[in-house]
């Protein structure tokens, strides 16, 4: 049975790009201080980008791109998000799929029953064939005596590992990135490089600017500056991920997301090619599983 959306895929994308501009300043709770609104640049620069494969009916979006540099927010500029992949409609059944997927792709279950022949003990028969009047057995360890054996009990290891479809895993990103956006959980940054290696520094940061409480921050490449890693290491709601282990999962379990402006290059760079790749066989035949 099929589901209509509520929303067309152009309402969406209209209500995406617009809404980040009517969106009032969210507090955590009725007792949180009353922060003085962030004055923007007056001298905001739109950052001119190439975005590949642009829909001839759509526009970009447009995010602010901040500074971790100090706790207050400071905007450094716009920069246009390409809405193939951060304004699409959203498909709640494919962002399950891919957090059920990762959550069996890795568990493998230990659960292990023995058999007749695996029971200890039973060699014997334990009465004669016929005489006695009683029903045959040839061993007390069949499944119908107590402590035998288990029919068709499981069987360990017994890996629950399967593949998704390609494009199911494209859209699952896709999907995500645009909730995010749409949520105003999407955070795009010039870098994350911070002055201080401390804690509390990033305590501060996501408490002044209502992030979180949990905060994924991704960048182009898995060697983080030192400051951002030890700042990071003790708090175990912010979390650091390079843009290769981009993922629903992750995304799903963190409040916010925070991109840098290189990573924000790469995601599109790496997606588009996937969505307008013309043969997929290359990338998903390594993954054909013999389950006969």
């Amino acid at each position: 049975m099929s589901i209509s959306p509520i929303f067309s895929s152009k309402m969406f994308h209209r209500f995406i790009c617009h809404f980040r501009q009517a969106l009032p300043t969210r507090t955590l709770s009725s007792t949180a201080p009353e922060t003085s609104p962030v004055e923007p640049n007056k001298n905001v620069i739109i950052e001119p980008r190439q975005l590949k494969f642009l829909p001839k009916y759509k526009e970009p979006c447009q995010v602010w791109v901040e500074n971790l540099d100090t706790i207050d927010e400071n905007k450094l500029g716009i920069i246009e998000l390409h809405p193939d992949i951060f304004a699409v409609n959203p498909r709640i059944d494919i962002i399950q799929q891919n957090a059920k997927w990762q959550k069996l792709y890795r568990y493998v279950s230990y659960a292990h029953t023995k058999s007749r022949f695996e029971v200890r003990g039973g060699g014997k028969k334990p009465w004669p064939q016929k005489g006695l009047g009683r029903a045959r057995h040839g061993s007390i360890r069949s499944p119908l005596f107590k402590g035998g054996g288990v029919i068709h009990g499981p069987k360990s290891p017994n890996p629950h590992f399967y593949m998704l479809p390609y494009y199911v895993r494209v859209n699952g990103l896709t999907s995500m990135l645009s909730i995010k956006l749409a949520q105003d959980d999407l955070h795009v940054v010039n870098d994350i490089e911070i002055p201080s290696d401390e804690p509390q520094y990033i305590k501060e940061l996501i408490k002044s600017r209502n992030w979180g409480p949990s905060v994924l921050i991704i960048d182009e490449v898995d060697m983080m500056p030192r400051n951002i890693t030890a700042a990071t290491d003790e708090i175990q709601h912010v979390n650091l991920m390079p843009v290769y282990g981009l993922n629903v999962y992750s995304m799903l379990k963190h409040d916010t997301l925070v991109l840098t402006r290189a990573a924000v290059d790469l995601i599109e760079d790496k997606l588009l090619t996937a969505l307008h790749r013309n043969s997929t066989f290359s990338y998903t035949k390594k993954f054909v599983l013999n389950q006969v």
